[in-house]
């Protein structure tokens, strides 16, 4: 029986004494740490110049010898805290616990590793747990994951996410030309640059490549101060950002406060927040336009939702960061969905199914769970060799 904070969950045995047929037990846990490559060097205003990312990868099995799969990634630094986690507590955590009890294993996780975690490392190791027990969910119900999830419309609007700070502005308008070629019909660009004058350049020059009314979004990755921001915001306010994205710090929510109010401009945030209450204190605030939950960093497909649901309590779009592979099946759950991220990372190399986009939206995989086949073979020739995997 799991306990939560002195309150007892069922167990499988008390289901199966009611007569109720139970799901299989988790049996193991395998993590995996890469380190990916990228073809192109990104780079933003606060994480610098990103030449690989990591991912960390859990395979949950259960006593049926069934399989799902989840994972998490970092801009290239932490991962091996996070595979230490999926390595060796989680496992130690789960054993034969009902693998289809994805809420009662999600809290018995987080106050198992709260006192020394409560986010961080933490919080993107239990998404990736989390994400995986739903793709397994999903598949042992022979659904796609977003039909498991209520299904609420299986084309999702999309925009292409640019990590492109630093490219020139002919560069930036060719990376533009090639999104668009490949179906994206809404753009998101980077600012941030030393000097206001050179972001307010780029993002003229961006719409008047696109025209009005093309949905271009702009993000500026934590950099300002809230002053730097509104003085900002009001800069870029004439060329019809959909939203402006991270302006300052995420510990700042009264901050967000005031640059919503008083910058003109809606505000998007929620990519490094790492638990519904936090989105809760910024909804609340009246400090987000656009939550931006991560699936990978924020608690997973079961925080996931109850943002999103949240968001909608309070009439609010929902859009999503990184991780386009699962989210579309979250927002394809959403009435209140708004733009799911394609990110610029590169991991449509190492995956069957990369996204299917069709004149701007992103079409949900039918596959049973999340329909994510990895390429095991090629992954394991990137494993980081300070932590190559394991199971417990």
């Amino acid at each position: 029986m799991l306990s939560l904070r002195g309150r007892s969950l069922p167990s499988s045995l008390q289901l199966k004494s009611l007569g109720e047929r139970t799901m299989a037990n988790i049996r193991t846990i395998e993590a995996g740490h890469y380190r990916i490559p990228l073809e192109v060097t990104l780079s933003d205003s606060t994480h610098g110049e990103i030449k690989a990312f990591e991912l960390l990868t859990c395979r949950v099995r259960d006593s049926d010898g069934a399989e799902g799969v989840g994972y998490t990634y970092t801009v290239g630094r932490n991962g091996g805290a996070i595979a230490n986690i999926l390595m060796r507590e989680l496992p130690q955590l789960t054993e034969g616990l009902e693998a289809d009890d994805t809420e009662g294993i999600w809290h018995h996780v987080w106050w198992g590793l709260h006192y020394g975690g409560r986010g961080g490392a933490m919080v993107l190791a239990l998404s990736a747990l989390d994400i995986a027990l739903w793709d397994l969910k999903a598949r042992r119900a022979n659904l796609p994951l977003f039909r498991l999830l209520g299904g609420f419309d299986a084309r999702v609007p999309c925009y292409a996410g640019g990590i492109d700070l630093d490219l020139s502005v002919e560069a930036l308008l060719k990376q533009t030309d090639d999104n668009l070629a490949n179906g994206f019909r809404a753009i998101k660009m980077k600012v941030g640059r030393p000097d206001l004058a050179s972001d307010v350049a780029r993002v003229k020059a961006m719409r008047n490549h696109l025209g009005d009314g093309f949905p271009l979004m702009a993000d500026a990755n934590m950099k300002w101060t809230v002053e730097e921001a509104i003085r900002a915001a009001r800069a870029l306010q004439p060329y019809d950002l959909t939203w402006l994205e991270e302006p300052t710090i995420p510990d700042d929510v009264a901050g967000h406060a005031r640059i919503l109010a008083s910058g003109g401009v809606a505000i998007a945030a929620g990519e490094n927040l790492r638990t519904l209450w936090e989105f809760k204190n910024y909804i609340a605030s009246g400090a987000v336009s656009y939550p931006e939950p991560d699936v990978t960093n924020c608690g997973g497909i079961t925080t996931f939702m109850k943002i999103a649901r949240l968001a909608e309590a309070f009439n609010l779009p929902v859009t999503s960061h990184g991780a386009h592979d699962i989210t579309v099946h979250l927002l394809a759950a959403c009435p209140n969905r708004s733009y799911l991220e394609a990110h610029g990372f590169g991991l449509d190399r190492y995956i069957e199914h990369p996204l299917v986009l069709d004149n701007g939206m992103a079409l949900v995989p039918t596959r049973p769970g999340h329909g994510i086949n990895f390429d095991w073979a090629a992954l394991s020739r990137l494993a980081d060799s300070r932590n190559s995997g394991g199971t417990l």
